[in-house]
């Protein structure tokens, strides 16, 4: 009976074949084909830059790819986002394939942390991270800036009359209030070597402040730096440099035509002595590696007590001092900044394309920093998106990718260190045109890098 059932069965099968009309059978086939293979589609993923400074955008784009016959044009894609410290992921945005199955969508601007994907024909691609810095301004005396050590310029005068207490401050955003911000100087021993002298609490609508008093006199690199958090990577401010002097003596004083200077240019030292003219004066000078100070020039004074040297030309931050008729002046820190050219390969590019930016650094340290930096969102300051080195002739290239459509204006910034101080080249506008889709690549490693944290 079983036997009978089945050959029946088999035949209803046979018979429903038979009578089916020409061609209906591949197509039911077809069909079952393209959406099993649907199911064995992949997505492709890629988000860049990795580091933007808050406000800014990013560049979502891929491809999907499936198997042979399986159509990838017109594919609704749908790219969602997770903002750390929030529940889950939602819709970011939607847009479709090409005729290759690639696509592209920018991101809203980001203010946190976040990691996105994206879904298409059935199947979700691999998460990408993009971290957010937050803008963090920096404020205090301008930069190049002569600050004086303790009770301020002179000697002799009360304590707190002319005290050099220096006030450091400026905004977090976001506003993440409570968060703790580090004020750091440079050490003395190489570049990025940055330690805390100073700390503060960001406050309501995001600002900070932080006093300080400057104890020991020469270079000082500083700048305030936010630890990263799970809502935010890292955040430094751009450094600033300043040249720290001892309280001036009223009997002998010190002072320089220029200061700071750049590489290669010439200074003036005068000063005045009290006991009038006629006076012969010393002038002594100590670099970095020095352990004591080294005559280098004399000089008569003349009316009132006035004297100057010939010019000088230090090649490095240099400390002077007066000496003469039993006095001794003030020490002297005369910085010399560094000589920046800077030079763009083009004008134009277009988002996810290679540009570089070439030049020279004087004098030449092998190996040391050298920032690639983007103007801001709101035109005032930049942060940096790529770090270069010098080499040892002189020379930095820093070729650079960027992702997000806009005119975009660029410069180069070669922070200080304990043998000269910082610089920078003018801005350089780079209009950055729409991408074409088939051209995007994932970001190179290093594309968008950040400063050193230092020790907080």
């Amino acid at each position: 009976m079983r036997s009978i059932k089945l050959t029946s069965a088999l035949a209803a099968v046979a018979m429903s074949v038979a009578v089916a009309p020409s061609g209906a059978l591949a197509i039911k086939h077809h069909r079952h084909a393209h959406a099993l293979s649907a199911r064995h589609c992949r997505v492709g993923f890629n988000a860049a830059p990795r580091f933007v400074e808050a406000g800014e955008t990013a560049l979502t784009f891929g491809v999907l790819l499936c198997p042979a016959g399986t159509n990838v044009s017109g594919q609704a894609v749908t790219i969602f986002q997770h903002t750390a410290g929030t529940g889950g992921a939602s819709a970011a945005g939607t847009t479709s394939t090409d005729t290759t199955g690639r696509f592209q969508l920018p991101t809203a601007p980001l203010f946190t942390n976040s990691t996105f994907y994206a879904t298409a024909a059935g199947a979700k691609s691999p998460k990408r991270a993009v971290k957010v810095s937050p803008k963090v301004t920096f404020t205090g005396p301008p930069d190049g800036s002569t600050l004086f050590t303790r009770g301020g310029p002179f000697t002799h005068v009360p304590h707190n009359a002319l005290s050099n207490r220096v006030i450091f401050a400026g905004t977090v955003s976001p506003a993440d209030v409570g968060a703790q911000v580090f004020l750091q100087r440079e050490n003395a021993v190489g570049p990025e070597e940055w330690h805390r002298i100073g700390r503060g609490l960001v406050g309501p609508g995001g600002i900070y402040s932080i006093p300080h008093t400057f104890v020991f006199p020469g270079e000082a690199n500083i700048r305030v730096i936010v630890r990263a958090t799970k809502r935010h990577a890292r955040g430094a401010s751009e450094p600033l440099s300043y040249q720290i002097l001892q309280a001036q003596n009223p009997v002998l004083t010190i002072e320089s035509s220029a200061d700071p200077i750049f590489y290669g240019q010439s200074a003036t030292i005068h000063g005045t002595i009290a006991t009038g003219p006629g006076a012969t004066l010393t002038l002594l000078a100590r670099g970095r590696r020095q352990h004591g100070f080294l005559p280098i020039a004399t000089t008569t004074s003349t009316t009132g007590g006035a004297y100057t040297f010939a010019a000088q030309t230090p090649l490095a931050n240099t400390i002077y001092r007066v000496t003469g008729g039993g006095k001794a002046s003030a020490v002297l820190f005369e910085g010399v900044k560094y000589l920046v050219t800077a030079s763009a390969s083009t004008s134009t590019v277009q988002a996810g394309q290679p540009f570089t930016i070439s030049g020279t650094v004087s004098p030449a340290v092998a190996g040391h920093p050298v920032y690639l930096q983007q103007q801001n969102a709101g035109g005032i300051g930049y942060h940096p998106v790529q770090i270069g080195v010098v080499s040892a002739g002189g020379t930095y290239s820093i070729t650079h990718v960027p992702f997000n459509a806009g005119m975009r204006k660029y410069r180069i910034k070669v922070p200080g260190d304990p043998a000269n101080q910082g610089a920078a080249t003018a801005a350089i506008a780079i209009l950055v045109t729409p991408a074409t889709t088939s051209l995007l690549k994932p970001e190179a490693p290093g594309n968008s890098s950040l400063p050193s944290e230092g020790h907080v």
